[in-house]
């Protein structure tokens, strides 16, 4: 079995329950998952994020943000640096994502950053994906 990609598994829930109306939105936990949903809260993409833990083990349940007119926040996520081909991006090369509107999301060496916390703390990183 060719190994997953859990991260863009988390992302395409969150953009495919937002389309359906969901609420919450549950995938496997882990710490790396949890760091980005903290990041995807702290700029509104997501409403809310916790541990939960499940006969079948720790869950990490997002809840899904809507604008006012009941459109998710999440109209669609970007995958960039993947398994099969990693990506790294350096200061220079961090731009904006739909003219702001959006967000990209690095690995860095000092953790889990947005593009405007990697320019201002100056470090470059794996470009993991961009949200809009």
């Amino acid at each position: 079995m060719p190994p997953m990609d859990t991260i863009s598994d988390m992302m395409i829930a969150l953009k495919n329950g937002g389309n359906a109306g969901h609420e919450f939105v549950y995938v496997p936990y882990s710490k790396l998952k949890a760091s980005i949903a903290s990041k995807l809260f702290a700029e509104g993409f997501i409403a809310s994020y916790a541990k939960k833990t499940r006969k079948q083990g720790d869950v990490l349940e997002i809840g899904v943000a809507y604008r006012t007119d009941m459109l998710p926040r999440i109209s669609d996520v970007k995958r960039i640096s993947k398994p099969s081909r990693r990506l790294y991006v350096s200061v220079s090369d961090i731009k904006p994502v739909r003219s702001g509107q959006g967000l990209m999301v690095l690995s860095t060496p000092k953790g889990i950053l947005t593009g405007h916390e990697a320019r201002k703390e100056h470090v470059g990183g794996e470009f993991l994906f961009s949200i809009w």
